[in-house]
């Protein structure tokens, strides 16, 4: 199989076995923080201290899933504050 040469390139490596739009998912909201901090931005929390308090995660690791989605396409940061440089994230239509 040769890969896609208009395919956006990620920052993981292609999943083995068959394409599956289930297991892309899975691959990028199948961590416990992930699909959590997802849920806060879809209820309406878009700034990382509120997605902090109500998911419980460590703010590092919070940090590192919110860039996987963005990365991923599947947010999207927005500033809101530039002194002291501050931003929103917000879920896009992927």
């Amino acid at each position: 199989m040769t890969p896609h040469t208009d395919a956006k390139p990620t920052a993981t490596p292609p999943l083995p076995g068959r394409p599956c739009s289930i297991a892309a998912a899975l691959h990028v909201l199948g961590e416990k923080w992930a699909l959590l901090a997802v849920r806060e931005l879809f209820y309406g929390n878009h700034r990382f201290d509120r997605i902090a308090r109500n998911t419980g995660a460590p703010r590092d690791r919070l940090t590192a899933r919110l860039r996987a989605l963005e990365e991923a396409g599947v947010v999207e940061r927005r500033a809101y504050s530039e002194r002291p440089p501050r931003y929103e994230y917000h879920l896009t239509e992927a």
